[in-house]
């Protein structure tokens, strides 16, 4: 399973607009959940929130990938964003975040869940592939790096 396969444009934002963190995983949450109904947005955050009490998802570098599990949605869907200025996210490294990844998923896709945030999580640690990322103008751009950086890490 490629990052860029369970992506799609019209689930990548930017700029993400909120300012702080609680507003930025509600507008993640968003355009995750579109077109879905808004008990589904509800529930989604809900399980974001929890996830995000128990440690930050603010991996280092201007990264963050929140994540939860929830039986509103059938399958792992990921949503992702470049803020308009850098946001204070509690990362480990305590440095702002730029650029966002949320997955969301119920409990049966643990396994893909997790094979998920570890291809994220490999990809954004090469200097070059973040730099793309951040510098995307638009989701078109967003995607277009995301694919060629996949594309790299398999050859």
């Amino acid at each position: 399973m490629l990052l860029s396969e369970l992506l799609s444009i019209e689930r990548i934002k930017i700029p993400l607009e909120a300012q702080n963190k609680d507003d930025l995983l509600r507008e993640l949450v968003d355009v995750a959940a579109s077109p879905a109904g808004a008990p589904a947005r509800d529930d989604l955050l809900r399980a974001v929130r929890e996830r995000e009490a128990v440690l930050s998802t603010g991996i280092g570098h201007g990264v963050a990938i929140p994540h939860g599990k929830s039986s509103s949605v059938g399958e792992l869907r990921m949503a992702a964003g470049r803020a308009a200025a850098p946001v204070d996210f509690d990362a480990l490294d305590g440095q702002p975040v730029s650029l966002f990844f949320l997955l969301v998923g119920p409990e049966s896709a643990a396994g893909p869940h997790i094979k998920a945030l570890s291809r994220i999580s490999r990809l954004v640690r090469k200097d070059d592939v973040r730099n793309k990322l951040v510098a995307a103008r638009n989701p078109r751009e967003f995607m277009d790096a995301l694919k060629e950086a996949e594309s790299l890490a398999a050859a």
